[in-house]
């Protein structure tokens, strides 16, 4: 072994001429210590000092002899929430001792409030205790009590503001529904922005057609019902049962006090002021959510970029396939709809033109609105159809009506709509009409639109995400 003992009391032997390095009356350097000797043998107090062939003290393997200034400090006082170690200024013996028996009051000796708290020219106020921990009951209470404080306004906040996140949410369905459109038409070599363009001015000629379709209809029996209404009285005043009623009864003395009342005035306008208001506040939510639509159908690529970002980077590109996935099945699902609503209308349409019944176009328009709604929908369209049908034909002709539209929605709900969605949503007959009720529970009619897609994505991440986890448990 080399010599690690300390030579700083030899002297340096220079070889010269006169004594060559390999003299034999140079003495022999004496053996190293054996490092395995006990180590009462060494002596004591005698240090070595390390060479350059000695590793660091650093790099000395575990459980070997420590210096005395590695020793562990002493620890303090520790925070009782964390274990963290709480740094205190530094105080004295007799800054710490309690006060003496007999000594006076601090509230109303100010030496000895002086004293007892430490004053000195650093704390002209004394000495600051103890900081509370997390664990301290104050410290806990006033934390859950912010908590609770702050979850109260989030849901405050979301109840007041439920028109616009309802109007949000349906603009991103309907342009999450549409970019399979846009995504079509730019395989055809269209530009995102000419796409975008395109499919939404068809959205926009919809909505126009409809109501356009609508105006005609509703001013002609508006017309119709006012050149008729003295016909109509007429009418009412030769009914014998209605004659034997008003002297029983006094029908048309009642109902003349009630309308020359100003209770009546009143709640007529008021009623004609809310019906204005719900048309007006209707148009206005409709106008927003096509603009919004446009909005987050021209920059969609970009918002699910952005969502995708928000996962770890580890799971970003798992979290990115089943986002795709299930953005793909709700446009499935959008267009799904669409096809079985434009079904609807022109069956609707064919069937009411050879029947011969007023406004078809007005109607099948109708049928084919309704019918985007689940479950209820279809049946809501067939009902105005035979309504109309009836008041503006025979009854024969409301017979008709209700035999085909029953006929239809049987056809409808077990030979159109099945293989129509199975291509799109892939979701359970059962689960669909369950997700719709608590849909329509929670929204109404916009909750029974979301329903069917937010069963799909549910059954996605419960298939792909909590199934393979709980197969490892």
């Amino acid at each position: 072994m080399p010599d690690e003992t300390s030579r700083e009391d030899e002297p340096e032997a220079v070889p010269g001429p006169e004594r060559p390095a390999g003299d034999p009356a140079v003495p022999a350097p004496a053996p190293p210590p054996d490092d395995h000797e006990p180590a009462k043998d060494r002596e004591p107090g005698k240090d070595r000092e390390p060479t350059d062939d000695r590793e660091p003290a650093d790099d000395r393997e575990p459980g070997g002899a420590r210096e005395p200034e590695e020793a562990d400090e002493p620890v303090g006082e520790r925070d009782p929430a964390t274990g963290a170690p709480v740094t205190l200024p530094a105080t004295t013996a007799a800054e710490q001792a309690p006060p003496e028996p007999g000594a006076p009051d601090p509230a109303h000796d100010v030496e000895q409030r002086r004293r007892e708290a430490g004053v000195d020219q650093r704390f002209p106020f004394g000495r600051p205790g103890q900081p509370l921990g997390r664990a301290h009951p104050f410290v806990f209470g006033f934390t859950a009590a912010l908590g609770v404080i702050t979850a109260w306004m989030l849901v405050k906040t979301a109840t007041n503001a439920k028109s616009v996140i309802v109007m949000i949410v349906v603009a991103m369905f309907l342009a999450v529904g549409l970019n399979p459109a846009v995504e079509r038409l730019r395989r055809f070599g269209f530009p995102r922005g000419a796409a975008v363009a395109t499919v939404f001015l068809l959205v926009i000629l919809f909505f126009a057609g409809f109501v356009a379709s609508l105006v005609q209809p509703v001013s002609e029996q508006v017309t119709e019902l006012r050149h008729n209404i003295p016909e109509y009285v007429q009418q009412l005043q030769e009914n014998k049962t209605l004659a034997e009623w008003d002297k029983r009864y006094g029908l048309l003395d009642r109902a003349q006090k009630a309308v020359s009342g100003e209770d009546f005035q009143k709640t007529l306008t008021d009623t004609a002021t809310g019906i204005g208001k719900v048309a007006v506040n209707g148009i206005f939510q409709t106008i927003t959510i096509l603009i919004l639509t446009l909005y987050f159908l021209s920059s969609l690529p970009q918002i699910k970029t952005f969502f995708y970002q928000l996962a770890p980077r580890s799971r970003r590109a798992r979290v990115a396939l089943l986002g795709d996935e299930i953005l793909d099945r709700i446009g499935g699902y959008v267009a799904g709809q669409f096809t079985i609503a434009f079904i609807a209308g022109v069956t609707s349409y064919v069937f009411l033109s050879i029947l011969g019944v007023k406004y078809a176009l007005a109607l099948a328009l109708i049928v084919a609105v309704t019918d985007l709604i689940p479950l209820i929908g279809a049946t809501i369209g067939a009902v105005v159809v035979c309504l109309v049908a009836f008041l503006t034909g025979t009854t024969t002709d409301l017979i008709v009506c209700v035999i085909f539209y029953v006929v239809y929605q049987q056809v409808e709900n077990y030979l159109v709509y099945p293989r129509v969605m199975k291509r799109t949503v892939d979701v359970q007959p059962a689960v669909t009409i369950v997700a719709a009720l608590v849909g329509a529970a929670l929204l109404g009619v916009v909750g029974a639109l979301l329903a069917i897609p937010t069963a799909a994505a549910i059954s996605l991440l419960i298939r792909e995400v909590v199934m393979p986890r709980q197969e490892t448990l």
